[in-house]
């Protein structure tokens, strides 16, 4: 007699999870609780009025994921697989309550961690981990996203002190931030290697922050303009280790790999709902799922989500292992916004009007990774990084 086939568990066809060792499943099921019942009832409410409550960061610290990957200074200390499964589960109920958790740890605290001085660890770190205090990342300006090295934001010397001016745009956090790590050029004569990080109190003189507003996309993450107008700082407020690109760079990468995993909640989000939908929803006398060009998309959905975990999985391990390049990252980044986004649209469709209510997170999610897909590195962008790689020739000038 053949021995039956081991069901099949439709949201991980393949037991990808099954990969995941004690620590990184405990932590899996600990953010997927709190995301389904502190998040998820509230989140499409938050979407509507395009708001993130603060009360939340303080939640997110309480949890330990706040620089979760980071050691030290309150921090969990957690592999990166472990905050690639957290990101993941916190994507899965919306990308702009993983945005929040990237922008604070992968790039406002990992930026201390690694180019800051021991004073301003120690002075920021701690209630930034405890969820007690916000920080942004300002790099991006008006006129220079994908091309950093031209920014126009400029730190000068002013006795002791620095002075910068400049303005800042699209800055996740800026509007609940109480610190911004805020990249300026200093000397302009040497060109990308003047490029310096600041640690900026938002509370500093001559510092404005503006919500920016009329958003259509990640409505529930606080999203700023930041206006330096002779914003002056002690030398002390310089990261001192970090010279050129290489340091936002190095931050970005850190962000890159939390969306790499988190796009396959939201896509894992949508196809589930979809599934769900399919079962439920009777035309011609019969639930849609039996239809054969409905299974066709569900089937093709369970792929692709499959494919994306497997991708962020092979990232996790290598990230783990001390082997994962900034081009590897790319792939992961591109390929699983890619894919979340085409099934988010897929979902969309099989929800047919349904689908762009706020009664359903598709649409919202599908909206959301339209954004995605561009920030942290455009497709072009990362198209070129791994075009790079693999050629050896560099095709960005």
């Amino acid at each position: 007699m053949g021995t039956a086939s081991p069901p099949l568990d439709p949201a991980d066809p393949l037991a990808v999870d099954d990969g995941l060792d004690d620590t990184e499943r405990g932590i899996r099921d600990t953010v997927r609780a709190f995301a389904r019942a502190e998040l998820a009832p509230f989140i499409a409410d938050w979407y509507e009025s395009g708001t993130v409550p603060r009360s939340v960061v303080k939640q997110l610290g309480a949890l330990g994921l706040l620089g979760m990957h980071l050691t030290g200074y309150g921090c969990a200390g957690a592999g990166a697989t472990a905050y690639g499964v957290a990101c993941r589960e916190l994507e899965a109920v919306d990308s702009g309550l993983r945005s929040l958790v990237s922008t604070q740890g992968s790039l406002a605290m990992y930026a201390l961690h690694r180019w800051g001085s021991p004073e301003q660890k120690e002075r920021w770190l701690p209630p930034m981990a405890a969820g007690d205090a916000v920080g942004c990342f300002a790099l991006t300006e008006p006129d220079a996203g994908s091309d950093p090295g031209a920014m126009r934001t400029r730190a000068r010397r002013d006795g002791g002190d620095w002075v910068l001016d400049g303005s800042k745009m699209w800055i996740t956090n800026g509007p609940l931030a109480d610190v911004a790590v805020v990249w300026a050029r200093t000397e302009p004569e040497h060109g990308t290697k003047g490029i310096r990080g600041f640690v900026v109190p938002t509370g500093t003189p001559g510092l404005t922050v503006n919500a920016i507003p009329r958003k259509m996309s990640l409505r529930a993450s606080a999203t700023g303009e930041l206006v330096l107008d002779s914003v002056r700082l002690p030398r002390e407020a310089v990261l001192p280790a970090a010279e050129g690109l290489g340091g936002p760079l190095s931050c970005l990468s850190e962000a890159r790999f939390g969306i790499a995993w988190g796009v396959v909640g939201a896509a894992r989000a949508c196809y589930e709902t979809a599934l769900s939908y399919a079962v439920r929803r009777e035309q011609f006398g019969r639930p849609i799922a039996g239809f054969q060009l409905t299974q066709r998309k569900l089937a093709e959905m369970a792929i692709s989500v499959t494919h994306a975990s497997l991708l962020a999985a092979r990232l996790g391990a290598l990230k783990d292992a001390g082997r994962l390049g900034p081009a590897q990252i790319s792939v992961g980044k591109l390929a699983n916004a890619r894919a979340a986004l085409d099934v988010a649209r897929s979902a969309r469709s099989i929800l047919g009007g349904n689908g762009i209510t706020l009664d359903y997170p598709v649409f919202r999610h599908l909206v959301n990774l339209e954004t995605v897909v561009t920030y942290e590195g455009t497709e072009e962008m990362h198209l070129l990084s791994i075009g790079r790689a693999v050629t050896g020739v560099s095709a960005f000038r």
